[in-house]
Parts: C-alpha cells; sequence; structure tokens
C-alpha cells in the first residue's frame, strides 16, 4: 500500500503545480516525505511585537501588530506596487508590496488586526517594511500559542516567489492533516531510540517544524544528526568487517627480515621517532596476521612519512613481493626515486622510476623488469595505471598523496595482481579527527604525530604591501648567507576578474630587486612542459638559482634543504592547508626558516582568521581544526569543492565530534552483535544501507 509520505507534493493543499515545480528544481522537494525532512536550520521567537514607534533600520527582523488603516495600489506595469498603513496607536508603518499585487491588495482589509514580520529600511525619512510576512493577529494566535517559528534554507527563486517560513508552516500543518494517524515506520531500531531516548520519527518532525519549546528542538535535532552519522558509520563499518572476513592478504614473516633488518641496522640515515616506531608496529600487526591492510597514515609535513613508507616496500621485498609507490606529479616522483634510492644504495634492491616522461626504450625494459621481478620497487606516477604495466608479484602499494587520484584510478593498480595487494595510502595533509572518521571510517589510521628530533619551528610572519621592503631585506640576508628562496603567487598572469598577484608580474619585479647576473631567478609553473620545469628545478635543487618563482605546483615534493624562506604571494588567495603544505617546503635543513604570508589590506574576517593562525601556529592538526570550523569539510583531504560526498541536513563536521563518535560506537556495537544485520531487529538497516547512496562512499571499493 502506497504511503502519504510517498504523495507528490503538488496534490498537497496549498502548493499546487506551479509551487511543487519550483519546490522540487530549487530544493529537492518532490514528495511530503521530502517535506518533512526539509529542516529549519535555525528558530526565531515570535512571541513578542515591537511597539511601531521604537522600530529602528539596524534591527535584523521586527515583528508588530496593528490595524491597517489605507490601502492603495500606485504605478502602472512592472512599476506596480501596493501600499499599506499599519498603526498600533503609537506610530505608523508603511508596508510595500513589489510583487503578488492582486492577492495583497484583495487580502489586506481595512479595520483588521494584522501581524506584519520583516526586515525594515528607510526611504524618504519613512521606515518602510517590503515584502512582510503578514497573516490576521486572530489566526496567527490560533497557529503560533508558543511563538517559535522555524527559518528554512532557500534559494533567491523560492524568495521571489514570496515561498518563506510562513508558506512552509502552512504545508507542514497540511501535511499532517494529510498523514492523519498513518504510522510513520522508524528509521532506527528501538534498541537505540530507547537506549539513547531519542524521540520518535513523527514526534521529530513535529517538533523541529512546529516547535513547541526550544529543549525539545534540541532533542530533536539530536535526534536527526545522530541518524544521519549513524547511517554513514555503519555503512563504513559493515563494509570494513565484511572486507575483513572475506578479503585475505600477503603474509609478511618477520623472520623474513634480511635487507630490512640490514637497513635498520646498519644504514639507517637517523633514529625513528616514537611515533614512527608505533605505525611501524600497527602496520607490521596487520602483514603478520594474513589480514589484506588498508591503512592510511597521516603525519605533518616532514613528519617522516617517506621512511615508514620504504620500511613498508622492504617487508614485500624480504617476502618475495614487489611494491610500487605511485605519487600524483613527476616532480614528486623525481623527488622519491633520488631519495629512496639514496637511502637504499646500500642494500640489494633494484629501484626504477616510470613517468609520463620516460622515455619508449627505458620503459620497455621497466616493463619487461617489473613481469620478471628484477625490478623490486617502482615509483611512478599515474604512468603506473597503463594496462602495459604489469607485475609479478605485487604485494604493496602506496599511495602519497592519495586524495588527488580517484577511486577508479586506484582500483586499476590493485587489480594487477590475482591476489589484491596490501595498501597504504599517505597524507601529509592533516585531518581533523572527526573528518577521518567519517571519511575514511572503513580504513585503519595511522598518525605520526612527532616531528623527527633536531627540526627548528619555522617562523612565520604576516606582512602587507607596504612593508615589501621587510621582505626582500629577509631575502637579501638569507642569500647572502648561502640560502634559497621560495616565491608563490596564485595566478601565473595577470587576471581582469581577480585582483591577486601573479607569477609573471611578480618575476619581473623580483628580478629588479635581484638583478642577473648576481642572482639568478628561475620559474616553474603548470603550464610549462615537464622538461622545462625539470630544468629549472635542477637548477635550483643544485643551487644555481638562488630563488624560484612558482605557482603552487611545488606545494607537494620539493625537498631543497638549503631553502629557508617561503615568501606566499596573496596569502588570502589559499585555504590553511594548501599554505601549510607551502611552508612546509622550507625548515627541512639545519638552519633556522622563514614563511612570509603577503597580504593585501581588504581582508575577509575568515582570511584574516587563517593568516594570523599560520603565525600562532606550525601544528598541521591544529591548522586543520581551524580550516574544518571555517571552511566546512568540502575543501579538506580533496574531498569536493562544494562539499562532502555525502550531504548532512544538520549535522556538522566541525561541531558534532561527539555524536560522531557516538554515532560510531553504536555501529560498531551493531556489526558486533549481527555482522550480516540478518535479524529481525537490523533488517531494517540492512534495507537502508542497499538504498542510501552512503554505502557508496567506500575507499574499500578500491579493492
Amino acid at each position: 500500500m502506497n504511503s502519504v509520505l510517498d504523495n507528490d507534493i503538488q496534490f498537497l493543499p496549498s502548493v499546487g503545480p506551479k509551487r511543487a515545480e519550483l519546490l522540487r528544481a530549487e530544493l529537492d522537494i518532490y514528495t511530503i516525505r521530502d517535506l518533512l525532512n526539509f529542516f529549519p536550520f535555525r528558530y526565531i521567537n515570535r512571541s513578542e511585537f515591537y511597539a511601531i514607534k521604537d522600530l529602528h533600520v539596524s534591527t535584523a527582523q521586527v515583528q508588530a501588530k496593528g490595524v491597517i488603516t489605507k490601502v492603495m495600489i500606485e504605478g502602472v506595469g512592472a512599476k506596480q506596487r501596493v501600499k499599506a498603513y499599519l498603526t498600533d496607536g503609537t506610530g505608523v508603518l508603511e508596508l510595500v508590496w513589489f510583487k503578488q499585487i492582486k492577492w495583497v491588495s484583495e487580502y489586506l482589509k481595512p479595520n483588521i488586526e494584522y501581524v506584519v514580520f520583516g526586515r525594515l529600511s528607510e526611504y524618504r525619512s519613512s521606515i518602510t517594511m517590503s515584502h512582510p510576512e503578514i497573516e490576521e493577529l486572530s489566526k496567527f494566535q490560533e497557529r503560533s500559542q508558543h511563538g517559535l517559528f522555524g527559518v528554512y534554507p532557500s534559494t533567491e527563486k523560492v524568495k521571489k516567489a514570496n515561498i518563506h517560513g510562513k508558506i512552509f508552516r502552512v504545508m507542514i500543518e497540511k501535511a499532517f492533516e494529510k498523514l492523519g494517524n498513518e504510522p510513520i515506520p522508524e528509521t532506527l531500531p528501538a534498541s537505540i531510540l530507547q537506549e539513547l531516548a531519542l524521540p520518535n520519527l513523527r514526534e521529530t518532525y513535529k517538533t523541529l517544524h512546529l516547535p513547541e519549546k526550544l529543549s525539545s528542538v534540541a532533542r530533536a535535532q539530536f535526534r536527526v544528526k545522530f541518524e544521519e552519522l549513524f547511517w554513514v558509520q555503519l555503512a563504513l563499518v559493515y563494509r570494513k568487517q565484511i572486507h575483513e572476513r572475506f578479503v585475505k592478504g600477503f603474509t609478511f614473516f618477520r623472520e623474513n627480515d634480511n635487507i630490512l633488518s640490514t637497513f635498520y641496522s646498519k644504514y639507517l640515515p637517523f633514529p625513528l621517532t616514537g611515533a614512527q616506531i608505533r605505525v611501524m608496529s600497527e602496520i607490521r600487526a596487520d602483514v603478520e596476521q594474513g589480514k589484506h591492510m588498508n591503512r592510511l597514515v597521516q603525519g605533518d609535513v616532514g613528519s617522516g612519512k617517506t621512511l615508514i613508507a620504504i620500511f613498508s616496500m622492504l617487508m614485500a621485498i624480504d617476502n618475495g613481493y614487489q611494491a610500487c609507490l605511485m605519487v600524483p606529479t613527476e616532480v614528486l616522483a623525481q623527488q622519491h626515486f633520488t631519495s629512496i634510492s639514496k637511502m637504499l644504495a646500500n642494500v640489494p634492491v633494484n629501484i626504477a622510476l616510470l613517468t609520463g616522461s620516460t622515455k619508449t626504450a627505458e620503459r620497455k625494459k621497466i616493463h619487461e623488469g617489473l613481469q620478471n621481478a628484477t625490478i623490486n620497487i617502482i615509483i611512478g606516477t599515474h604512468a603506473l595505471l597503463e594496462d602495459v604495466v604489469q607485475f609479478d608479484n605485487l604485494g604493496l602499494c602506496v599511495i602519497d598523496e592519495q586524495h588527488r587520484f580517484g577511486v577508479a584510478q586506484r582500483a586499476k593498480l590493485w587489480k594487477k595482481n590475482s591476489q589484491t595487494p596490501h595498501i597504504l595510502v599517505m597524507t601529509a595533509t592533516p585531518i581533523p579527527r572527526t573528518l577521518a572518521m567519517t571519511l575514511y571510517g572503513d580504513l585503519d589510521v595511522s598518525v605520526i604525530d612527532e616531528m623527527p628530533p633536531g627540526r627548528k619551528p619555522i617562523k612565520t610572519a604576516l606582512l602587507f604591501d607596504s612593508q615589501r621592503g621587510k621582505m626582500h631585506k629577509l631575502l637579501h640576508d638569507q642569500i647572502k648567507k648561502g640560502h634559497q628562496i621560495y616565491i608563490v603567487y596564485p595566478l601565473i598572469s595577470e587576471s581582469e576578474s581577480l585582483d591577486y598577484k601573479d607569477l609573471e608580474d611578480g618575476y619581473a619585479g623580483i628580478t629588479q630587486v635581484f638583478p642577473h647576473p648576481k642572482y639568478t631567478t628561475v620559474v616553474v609553473h603548470g603550464k610549462m612542459k615537464p622538461a622545462e620545469k625539470e630544468a629549472a628545478m635542477q637548477l635550483f635543487v643544485s643551487k644555481q638559482a638562488q630563488i624560484l618563482v612558482a605557482t603552487t605546483v611545488i606545494e607537494v615534493g620539493v625537498d631543497v634543504p638549503n631553502a629557508t624562506v617561503m615568501v606566499i604571494e596573496s596569502a588570502e588567495r589559499f585555504g590553511l592547508s594548501q599554505l601549510h603544505q607551502l611552508r612546509g617546503r622550507v625548515g627541512r635543513g639545519a638552519s633556522e626558516s622563514f614563511c612570509v604570508l603577503m597580504a593585501g589590506y581588504k581582508l575577509s574576517e575568515d582570511g584574516k582568521t587563517r593568516l594570523h593562525t599560520m603565525v600562532q601556529t606550525n601544528d598541521g592538526f591544529e591548522l586543520a581544526e581551524v580550516d574544518l570550523k571555517l571552511r566546512g569539510p568540502g575543501d579538506i583531504e580533496g574531498t569536493q569543492q562544494s562539499g562532502l560526498p555525502i550531504t548532512f541536513k544538520l549535522a556538522n563536521l566541525a561541531k558534532d565530534g561527539k555524536i560522531i563518535q557516538l554515532a560510531r560506537q553504536k555501529a560498531f556495537e551493531v556489526i558486533k552483535k549481527d555482522p550480516d544485520l540478518q535479524s529481525s531487529e537490523y533488517v531494517m538497516l540492512r534495507e537502508g544501507l542497499k538504498k542510501r547512496q552512503v554505502q557508496k562512499i567506500s575507499w574499500r571499493d578500491i579493492s
């Protein structure tokens, strides 16, 4: 039997075809169920009225009541408007409507008391309220005994159609009338509702849309937030345990540690930190028990993730398997190849590099070496995904900055083996714990939260254009000491629409202050050919160039210990994560290092917060928390520009950390009790997982 909840919204009294079309197109409201799940984002108390004599345009939104004394239609055609005057005995308020002229003029009747609600403006020394919500006082009192009204999300088109809070309230009332006594099926098990003292779904809807008191609203909002987050966590935890039960991994035995133990005892360039030892123990526990490893290692810039990757790859080689390291850029691939080859120079390991620039003859040799297992470690870019690249026995895949690769791309790499290799993904973008639980909740997560000893904190300063001379002096002083400089711009060339510093203009300016031949400045940006970029980078790496002017192409993977200054032009243009990544290009040697944030004077409040936070802390996890609060989860860890692949109606990942933890805990309890969700108590959860898109959000889809 069809439920009233699934009725088309247009057949609800007070809606109709035209309004329904707008609700569908603008707000994704198709059915009564959709309407009930379209929640207010805040509430206003409309139990109080202003005296008209006390009204002032500085007040955000006001409510007044009084009698309409006069109604008139002025103007003609597109300039036609309705004017009315409301008096409460203390003064007169002018009301004006530019749309719905016929309806308004017929609705307003002299000597009837009305309630008006809206924003004030001043026109020719008179206070005016344009397009107010208006209702007869008697009807208002009938429907709003408690004075709390929801404010709903909207769009410009919805506002222009005059669909506001009062209209939504009427639609909700009609929806409940239509529902009558029809039960609203529960979407959470009775045991969870009872344990957490959550209201049932009908009560939740009624409270959120037609509230009586704010304390009840908070309880209903908690129910919705918990449920939104619970479904995400249930999907992730369910898939995680299915994976662990049915996908087996290669076993790496500790007693086979020949190359690894030699490297560790004789050639380790510096001692491991406590955090690195802990993370390696977690990886070892995964691969020793025949479990298929799917682990994310996150660590701040310079925390030693590369060494973790080397240890893991050597474990694979010691057990007769090959390993690959895939990175997003050629610059980073070359950097890893050089540094890893240097570290492993004294152990019997054959390492190769495969990128888009690899010559045909060399490429052919690499393909053969991978197939006959004479190559132990392959480091490469997207070139590793080509069908022609085949392995003899791939046992471990390491992905650096994995968010730059799509799920389908990663899957191509995993499937180059008859049995899925162990997966180790790494990121230098610190992820707040609440976001990690939601984005990577089906991965095991390791955190390197300790920096190698001897690392000096990078000194960060915020300077404005008038202080450019101060920045130039710092550059002169550092170059005089034999050090090198990065200068990063947000744009390659001047933009008509964006008032930011650009690389071309910046390069011209910097070469005037630091002229050739006394100083050598090179340029690197994304539109250059790979060979040109490589040549410029080599001049910088070999210390033949003192200054590297670049775009964010150098954000990841450039490792020049002699570089001690990072200048970021138009720093307000960048997000905190990107600023932190760029700052991490310096401070890699023993010398004191500096990051200079050059900014314009017109800074937004968020811009000020970002830049001042950068000055105050070098802690990437602290910065990530601030970034999450400022911008939401959308841009963190390369998810989507507009937000997560999951949309929440009420839950907020920046603010609802405790609810996320509770939801995850309950999801684990459910799966532990009934791994296949077969019991009658959990059948709704099994069916719900099938329907919900959230089940698709899984990094385990790769394997």
